[in-house]
């Protein structure tokens, strides 16, 4: 923070703070926290196992529990992430069927 920087007031907090920190604030603010089913938060790039056997739809197939699900990605929603898996395309898990490995 330098001695010339620019403050904003803040109508949350009711303060007045430097522009970049209520910046930074506010790019935080709209962020999802994802968590597994034992309460791990997730980020985008983890590895997560399944804890039970699912049925993926329009894919003929069933994921085992234990299966290893590589490089996830964050789709927003809070209960959902995006999936990589061979022979399935599209595949989105939701997070209270996975923990984090």
């Amino acid at each position: 923070m330098s001695a010339d920087e620019d403050y904003v007031y803040d109508e949350e907090s009711g303060e007045w703070m430097p522009a970049s920190e209520l910046a930074a604030k506010q790019a935080t603010a709209g962020q999802v926290e994802v968590r597994d089913a034992v309460g791990n938060v997730l980020q985008d790039g983890d590895q997560v196992t399944l804890i039970k056997d699912l049925n993926v739809k329009g894919a003929g197939q069933t994921l085992k529990q234990g299966t290893l699900i590589k490089s996830i990605r964050l789709t927003g929603d809070d209960q959902e992430i995006d999936c990589k898996y061979p022979g399935i395309k599209g595949l989105v898990l939701r997070a209270e069927f996975v923990k984090k490995r």
